[in-house]
Formats: structure tokens, sequence, C-alpha cells
């Protein structure tokens, strides 16, 4: 996380050798990818078949798509259609389907001019951050957060400005602290409900707050929402009912969970007309469109597999509850902190010892493969990320004996 004036890095920054071009320093001190770290402790190495890697480092499903999805894609790959570009926010079938999942869900006005097809979540955030903020502006960031939303501000030469972590709100961020954290150069709240890392879900009211926080200072509030089909109940907030949403609302959308089409690499962003305009011209300069299959995709999923997406939703939430069965009867050591959709946010039990220590022991003495806290921002020390949804309902009992055997090794 940037934590000196845009500009430093340059002044600060090593020369090149003679002859060199040299490289963008906000790139080059941005941290490198955490995931690919954590899986360098346990790459090339062989786990036996009775003791096998439990991998709940990377946040994507372990199932495949449907398989009538599938069979849809095979036949659309065929087309001639699909190796072509499309529009730069999308085909129009999805961009309007997307407007109507979300007026169905929220149970707000949401038209197709609303909506952009992104080639992933991730896109859709660096889309929307770089049409709201420039070199030294700031945008506001829950701690923990969502690294990659961290990462792209650092190259932007932004500010990430952390609203601290509330453990005693159970992970859910404090609105009137986010208040006395905002500059005249904020440009952004960022909300990620359910949240990645901790799982913890603002409810509505909260949401609702932070909207007229950010209203009442001409700001975006950014909602990445990639998780929100795995939440039970009514809709997650109520801000489209809003007419006046789009003044303030940038929603950011995964295909990749629900549908588990994480390499196919499609969302969505849903905003305001004058937001998307400057997003579509990013879009076009980055990659022009998103891959039409995965388009195809995404539509197929939206207009045929609500039912198979519940499966999964009810499939995970057994998983998640598994684990924290498991971890209550057997590894106590480990106080869970914020659960909720793909995720269990631990407490680990060893004073003093830095967390990515503990999970690079983890992985290599126990099979067990996690993330540390601070991979996810400031004051994370103690915390460990399980991306539960990765293993089965079966493995949490072993999963558990792993966790506390390193526990009690001494």
């Amino acid at each position: 996380m940037r934590t000196d004036p845009p500009g430093a890095a340059a002044a600060g920054a090593a020369a090149p050798p003679s002859g060199a071009f040299a490289l963008n320093p906000d790139v080059v001190r941005a941290v490198e990818p955490p995931v690919a770290e954590a899986q360098s402790w346990v790459a090339g190495r062989a786990f036996p078949p009775d003791r096998p890697l439990l991998d709940l480092a990377q946040a994507v499903p372990s199932y495949p798509p449907a398989a009538e999805l599938r069979a849809h894609l095979a036949g659309r790959a065929r087309e001639f259609e699909t190796a072509r570009y499309t529009p730069v926010p999308g085909i129009p079938e999805l961009r309007a389907a997307i407007a109507r999942r979300v007026s169905e869900l929220y149970g707000g006005p949401v038209g197709p001019e609303n909506v952009l097809v992104p080639a992933g979540c991730n896109q859709a955030y660096c889309l929307a951050v770089l049409a709201l903020a420039r070199a030294g502006d700031e945008v506001l960031l829950p701690a923990p957060w969502y690294f990659n939303h961290a990462m792209w501000l650092d190259m932007l030469g932004a500010r990430a400005v952390p609203l601290p972590f509330r453990a005693d709100r159970g992970g859910v961020p404090d609105p009137e602290e986010a208040a006395r954290l905002l500059t005249p150069r904020t440009r952004a709240i960022v909300l990620v409900t359910p949240n990645n890392p901790t799982g913890a879900v603002c409810p509505p009211e909260t949401v609702a707050r932070f909207r007229d926080l950010a209203a009442e200072r001409g700001i975006a509030l950014v909602l990445d929402e990639t998780y929100r089909d795995f939440l039970d109940g009514g809709p997650p907030h109520g801000l489209f009912r809003d007419p006046r949403w789009g003044a303030t609302v940038v929603q950011l959308y995964s295909f990749s969970k629900v549908f588990s089409l994480a390499g196919y690499r499609v969302g969505a962003l849903v905003a305001g007309e004058p937001l998307v305009r400057a997003a579509t011209k990013i879009m076009d300069t980055v990659s022009i469109c998103a891959p039409r299959v995965a388009q195809d995709a995404a539509l197929y999923g939206l207009e045929n597999l609500s039912g198979w997406a519940a499966a999964r939703r009810d499939e995970i939430s057994a998983r998640r509850e598994a684990a924290r069965a498991a971890l209550a009867a057997a590894a106590p050591e480990y106080e869970i902190v914020s659960s909720g959709a793909y995720f269990l946010y631990l407490r680990h039990p060893f004073e003093g010892v830095p967390a990515r220590d503990i999970a690079e022991r983890l992985a290599r003495r126990r099979g067990v493969l996690c993330l540390p806290g601070p991979f996810f921002g400031p004051g994370q020390e103690r915390c460990l990320r399980l991306a539960c949804a990765n293993a089965a309902e079966a493995d949490m009992p072993e999963l558990a004996r792993r966790l506390a055997a390193e526990a009690r090794s001494g």
C-alpha cells in the first residue's frame, strides 16, 4: 500500500543500468500477486493420496460449469460470430439481461444503458477507478481489502486510505469512522459485500449510510458484489430503488463464482450513464470488448441456470458451516472473526509470529494452503483467510485436525 506522496517513488527509485529503460516505479513498487506467492510455497511438491493438499488459497469454484452450459458453448464455439468483436460495452442481449436481473433483484429501475460488460470484475474495478480518480487522488478502502484493489491504486499513483478493521462489528466497516477519513482529494469509497477476505456482509442500513455519505460529499460509492449470489434472503440493499442512484452508486459484479466461469473473464459494471460512457472509452483502449464466448456463457446462465446457481449456493454454505463446526470442535485455538460466502477469516493463536510465516508453515508442514491476513492490508497480522469453497464438505474435519496439529506443535 502506498504510504508516501505520489511521485516519491520516482524520486527515490534506483537508476536503471546504463542503456536500459526505466520501469514505472509505481508499478514496480506495487506488491507482487499474493496468490502466486502462496502457490510458490507448494510448487513442485507431491502430496500423497492419503494426505492431499488442502488448497484454500484462491477463491475459485471447485466444480465445473453446468453441463448444459458447457454443451451450449461447444455449439456456440463453432459459430464465426463468437470469434468476432462485440460492441465495446457488451452484446445488447447480455446488457439487457443484466439490467433485468438487477432491477428484479433490487427492485429499482436499471436499463441496458447503465450496463457495461467487462472482462471480469477485476477489470470492472479498474475501469471504474480510472474513470473516477487519477494520480494524487484518494480512495477509501475498508481494511482488510481485496489486494488487487489496493494494487491498482498504487499503480495509478493514487492513495488507498485504510478504513480500520472493526472486529467488534463482525468485520462490517463503520460509516461514521469513514466520514472522518474523507478529504477533498477523496474520489470514492469502496465496499466489498460479502467481503473478500472476511466474508462479512454489510447490512442494508450500513450500505445505505455509506451511499448517503458518498452522496453528501459528491463522490462515488463503488460497491463490489461479486459474492451476492451466495447470500440467503432478500435483496442485499435498496440503493437501486432511489431514482437518483446513478449519481452515486457504481456496482461491480462477476460471473466467475455464480456460474463457475472464472477462466472465461466476464463481469458487469452497473452505473449512471456518464460513468458507463467513460468506462467504455477506457475499455476500448484496454481490451476492446470482453470475450464473446464468455458473454454468451453469462447470458445463458442468466436465462437458464437460476436453479443450478441456487444449488451451488447451498453447497458452498454447507462447506462453510462444516468448516466452522470442525474448527469449533477440533481447533478452537483459531477464533473465527467473521465468515460468509466463500470465506472464513480466522485469528490464529501464534502470538508475535508474522501471519505470513504461519501461512507458509501450514503449507509446508501441514499441506494446508491459505492466505495470511497482511496480504489484505494493514493490521491483519493475527489473521488467516480460508477460501472454504475450494474444499469438499468431507474435507473439513481433516482441515481442522491439521490446523490443530500446527497450533499444538509448539
